[in-house]
């Protein structure tokens, strides 16, 4: 046989592999630069890497061909492994703006008294003479960025892939560099190598999951590309128990990545033992990238067989609004209340995912489900990573300070820093001028249209509880009575405080000017096979 070479489009994917290129470069310079020198490198090799990442996928946006006569633009790449259509180009660039964002505050040096939040010496026992002297001694693990990168670089790939094998290794090059990241806190090392590990086993669960249900998907279907499985669905082909088992399976390891109840337990823990820069950058991106690939799944693999799933969704998206915003009263930890809040939110998000109707059900100017839902990402993905942007800034001699009581009186020790968190919660709480009022609407417009009433009314009453839990914590900042010398702040860098002022200005612009945006989401179009 003759052997065909295969195409690679490399003028519509270099964006991704300079991601990938900046990457291993990143692991050179860990091997061949001077350690004082390292920190520099790295960061302004990961940031300008980065940067030219997001105007390569600008210019590649503007060359997405129309297809259908404006319901999509795009064309599948790599022999058919990956698709550059409007919704992919989309997340690409919002991935890129929180991994902007993320090395941002990798890179804050000035919170922890000239060194990063990073371990000195990630292999040294806590608590030992080894971990004593790397810490005073000012070493950092710089490899955060190249690790960092490689993590943006799979994110990218799981909503562009078109076939089951390449997500799953999206997957895997999205999840492996963030377990290591998990466990690499200069403070609270055990907290934080606990919250790896759990992250790491329940991850590796996950994945066997994913796995397992590709392969009962390919033996139903033949192929592992998502439009010869849509088919093999419409034609009623093959055997309906591996269809149907295959599903759901999947379902587990794409709804774990989100964060979706019941396969929500180790975000808390997560969230809270994990460098909170880490915890910035993975609330935001990982989340963009799993919605972006169950959408796709669901929508171009599964879409002729949805009267099966949406049910199955349905029960998922009441079960984890629920849980998110009850769970979410009980904490007394910042960043576990976050972790709760953000378990809500993928509620929210599942209902505008079960939005999905017909074009031909769809009235002229009318939301579509992807339009809703990939606005919404935008404005929790901004909120998030400048609510935990804050969160580092509240500190004592021993680090940060996430213990609800020692919040009290943030409004007198700091009226800016209480006011800009105060802002990024009613945000979340869906407060009108805000970015997260214009997309709640968003999703419920789209899952009420669809007929998901009951999911819908379960929604608006989560976000009614939700809104006691942001509103304490805001009484707690001007209302309550410092305990003991108070909440003490300390003055970031440029860097964070670029975050945290993007974070706030693209949080209210968005909610009283959200057409801009809903246009952009919009002109995205549909999924391409």
């Amino acid at each position: 046989m003759e052997f065909v070479k295969p195409s690679v489009e490399y003028d519509q994917l270099w964006p991704i592999f300079v991601v990938f290129g900046v990457a291993c470069v990143g692991v050179l310079v860990e091997a061949f630069v001077p350690r004082r020198l390292r920190y520099v490198v790295q960061s302004l090799l990961a940031f300008a890497g980065l940067v030219a990442a997001l105007v390569g996928t600008v210019l590649v946006a503007g060359d997405l061909k129309s297809l259908g006569g404006g319901v999509a633009r795009g064309n599948l790449a790599m022999e058919g492994t990956l698709v550059l259509d409007g919704p992919a180009v989309f997340l690409w660039g919002l991935i890129l703006v929180f991994g902007i964002g993320g090395v941002l505050l990798f890179a804050e040096r000035h919170l922890e008294g000239g060194v990063s939040a990073f371990a000195g010496q990630a292999a040294a026992l806590p608590g030992t003479e080894a971990e004593r002297q790397a810490s005073t001694s000012g070493l950092d693990h710089t490899e955060v960025y190249p690790l960092m990168v490689f993590a943006v670089g799979g994110m990218m790939m799981f909503p562009a892939s078109n076939d089951l094998l390449t997500m799953f290794v999206a997957l895997e090059v999205l999840s492996l560099p963030l377990y290591l990241l998990c466990g690499l806190a200069r403070r609270r090392r055990l907290l934080s190598q606990e919250a790896a590990l759990k992250y790491f086993l329940l991850g590796a669960f996950s994945s066997g999951f994913f796995l397992y249900g590709v392969a009962l998907l390919y033996g139903y279907a033949g192929s592992f590309e998502l439009g010869a499985i849509n088919e093999a669905i419409r034609n009623d082909l093959g055997n309906r128990t591996l269809l149907l088992v295959g599903m759901g399976m999947m379902a587990v390891g794409l709804l774990f990545k989100v964060g979706a109840a019941p396969f929500h337990a180790w975000t808390p823990d997560v969230y809270q033992g994990a460098p909170t820069a880490v915890t910035a950058f993975m609330a935001a991106g990982t989340k963009v990238a799993a919605f972006g690939a169950l959408l796709r799944l669901f929508y171009v693999g599964f879409g002729a067989d949805r009267w099966t799933w949406q049910p199955m969704l349905w029960v998922v998206a009441i079960l984890t609004m629920v849980v998110g915003a009850v769970l979410a009263i009980a904490q007394t930890d910042v960043k576990r209340m976050l972790a709760y809040s953000s378990i809500a939110h993928t509620g929210f998000l599942l209902t505008g995912v079960l939005g999905v109707q017909s074009a031909a059900d769809l009235a002229d100017g009318q939301l579509t489900s992807l339009q809703a839902v990939l606005f919404y990402l935008v404005t929790y993905g901004f909120a998030t990573m400048g609510a935990f942007a804050v969160v580092t800034l509240v500190r004592d001699a021993g680090g940060e300070q996430t213990h609800l009581s020692r919040w009290a009186g943030l409004g007198k020790e700091s009226p800016l820093v209480a006011g800009t968190f105060a802002f990024f919660l009613l945000a979340m709480a869906g407060i009108p001028l805000t970015s997260g009022f214009v997309g709640k609407w968003a999703v419920f417009e789209a899952a009420l249209s669809a007929g998901a009433y009951p999911v819908v009314v379960v929604a608006i009453l989560s976000s009614v509880v939700a809104a006691f839990f942001y509103v304490r914590v805001i009484r707690l900042m001007y209302f309550a009575e410092p305990t003991g010398d108070g909440p003490s702040v300390m003055n970031p860098s440029i860097l964070t405080a670029s975050t945290i002022a993007i974070g706030a200005a693209v949080t209210l612009v968005l909610g009283v000017v959200p057409g801009p945006v809903l246009d952009l989401a919009g002109r995205a179009g549909e999924f391409i096979r």
